[in-house]
């Protein structure tokens, strides 16, 4: 890789290559990314003696790789100046090792990709300039790879010779549809397999409840005593609701039912242009506050635990300081399931949400009345470009393979829309100004403060969490007044949740909760098995004694309308 002191003719020029027509996020460059490429190249042209020492030490690296590689070439065992990360896939092959032409070609790759580090750090941005200006170059980079073609992917030309050249024709094949229906991305799944309400949200249950935002699911008991406090699911607006209702013996809802819970979940209406001014406070009073009020009329019983995911926790929470302010004790025990509630720490996705960002997409979003799904799931493809963009590259497009047939990758795909204001105002409330923990967010008027929710609430948070930090997940402990218990999940944002008992699942436990989040894992106790058993003892508690199934769905005031999983949940965007 030649020396570099500018970015953004780099940049997009990879993006054209990929057939991509935008910013590899939302519309028109609303992220600012090649800017702040731009900006890092301009701020380099002040600062020649750092990109020329980055630049010297580029040399040399390839001055040594040179050497390394003529070594091997007449038989030598020689290491090169740079070496992968372990976790670094793309490299694996042996022929990067035992070939001297292919070890060139990754020990170059990685000295530019050290370059472009480096002449970031040279360039001194500052904060969120400086953050997507490193966000947009590790994508552009990771897009270079010389893995993501065929000459420089040894494992995808030994595939083409195998099959006398068929799986570049599958792979051309497959990349062309990409082009003319997934937007130019490369596909992440192949869903022929799975069907919602037949092997994904499978859980037996019928609709009992519908409005114009929400439909609500109760579920068909599978034990003859259940607790006598319902349990409501409440999902984020995001993304369908049945992430916790994935598939059978993978479902957190079917575990539940089977453990004695009289369960309900939210399923969201997917939003088309009607909904545009709905409002954040819109989502609250008719989506988990309304969900309540009809659980309660159901059962009979006065109170109500709830589960709540990612943005479905955030808005429970400001619920739950909502019914704090009015005297509302319908809300038992609260879960909260890898939730912002504390935006200080906002994780990758806070390079997208300063005021410049917001306000992009405010204009994109005034267009349709809603921000489209495919511009969010792209995001967070983004966020970790080398799982979910390059590694289906490679599969699908060089190696001429489907893609993987797998649960978990049909629900990401079946994303969802958002309203324009409602989404407007959730950026700027809680990733702009973090009012909610501040105790300045306003609902119906009236400032809510966090501190006087006092109920008790399970708080679980996932180590390899992208999207919620964990340390930022563990912040809720800190807001409310309540008994609060945490648990740290492994994996990641998602795979945390989805968590089945299995011999990799472990969490780490500790009844104690200081102000430090690091100081409470270096105290903690890994433990053998997964959060979901620890969870289901928590929640036995907060279910109360037993009382005999209800023996049949919904009541005389909420009739069964349809079986689960519904209507909205297979409305596509």
């Amino acid at each position: 890789m030649k020396p570099v002191n500018s970015f953004e003719s780099v940049g997009r020029s990879v993006l054209d290559r990929l057939g991509i027509a935008e910013d590899p996020l939302i519309g028109a460059d609303p992220v600012a990314l090649l800017r702040s490429l731009a900006a890092a190249g301009g701020a380099l042209v002040k600062n020649p003696a750092g990109t020329a020492a980055a630049n010297g030490r580029l040399a040399i690296g390839l001055a040594a790789a040179v050497r390394a590689a003529a070594g091997l070439a007449v038989g030598g065992d020689s290491s090169g100046p740079m070496s992968p990360a372990r976790s670094d896939r793309r490299f694996v092959d042996p022929a990067f090792s035992d070939n001297a032409l292919y070890f060139l070609l990754e020990q170059q790759y990685l000295l530019g990709s050290q370059l472009v580090t480096e002449l970031l750090d040279a360039a001194g941005l500052e904060d969120t300039q400086e953050l997507k200006a490193r966000f947009a170059a590790a994508f552009i980079v990771d897009a270079m790879a010389p893995t993501n073609t065929l000459p420089g992917n040894p494992a995808a030309l030994r595939q083409a010779f195998d099959t006398g050249g068929k799986s570049v024709f599958r792979g051309a094949k497959n990349m062309l549809g990409d082009i003319l229906t997934n937007g130019g991305w490369p596909s992440q799944v192949d869903s022929s397999g799975f069907e919602v309400g037949v092997n994904m949200a499978a859980t037996p249950g019928a609709v009992v409840y519908r409005s114009d935002l929400i439909e609500l699911i109760q579920y068909e008991p599978q034990v003859k005593q259940v607790h006598a406090v319902p349990l409501l699911f409440c999902p984020p607006w995001i993304n369908k609701y049945y992430i916790m209702d994935l598939a059978p013996g993978r479902s957190l809802i079917e575990w539940a039912v089977q453990h004695g819970h009289t369960c309900f979940a939210i399923s969201y209406r997917n939003p088309d242009v009607t909904m545009r001014d709905l409002d954040f406070e819109d989502y609250l009073h008719q989506g988990p506050l309304d969900a309540v009020r009809v659980v309660r009329e159901i059962t009979g019983a006065t109170e109500v635990n709830t589960l709540s995911v990612c943005l479905g926790g955030t808005l429970t929470a400001i619920g739950l300081a909502h019914n704090a302010a009015i005297g509302d004790r319908s809300i038992k025990s609260a879960t909260f399931l890898n939730t912002h509630t504390d935006f200080t720490v906002p994780g990758t996705l806070g390079v997208f949400t300063d005021e410049p960002t917001i306000a992009g997409l405010e204009k994109q979003m005034s267009k349709d009345g809603f921000l489209d799904s495919d511009k969010m799931a792209h995001t967070f493809d983004a966020l970790r470009a080398n799982d979910l963009v390059f590694s289906y590259v490679v599969n699908n497009w060089l190696l001429g393979n489907k893609p993987p047939s797998f649960d978990l990758l049909v629900w990401n795909k079946d994303s969802t829309r958002m309203p324009a204001r409602m989404h407007s105002r959730y950026l700027r409330s809680c990733y702009l100004h973090n009012e909610f923990a501040r105790g300045e967010l306003e609902i119906d008027g009236q400032k809510v403060d966090p501190g006087k929710v006092d109920i008790d609430t399970y708080v679980l948070a996932a180590v390899d969490d992208h999207i919620v930090p964990w340390v930022s997940g563990y912040k809720t402990t800190q807001l409310f007044s309540g008994d609060n218990r945490f648990v740290l999940s492994t994996s990641g944002h998602i795979a945390g949740i989805v968590n089945p008992p299995g011999p990799k699942a472990k969490h780490w436990t500790n009844d104690a909760l200081p102000a430090d989040p690091q100081e409470w894992k270096d105290t903690a106790e890994l433990q053998t098995g997964t959060w979901w058993e620890d969870w289901t003892k928590w929640i036995a508690k907060q279910g109360g004694p037993k009382v005999a199934a209800p023996s049949q769905l919904g009541s005389k005031d909420h009739p069964v309308i349809e079986s689960a999983p519904g209507s909205y949940v297979r409305v596509r965007a």
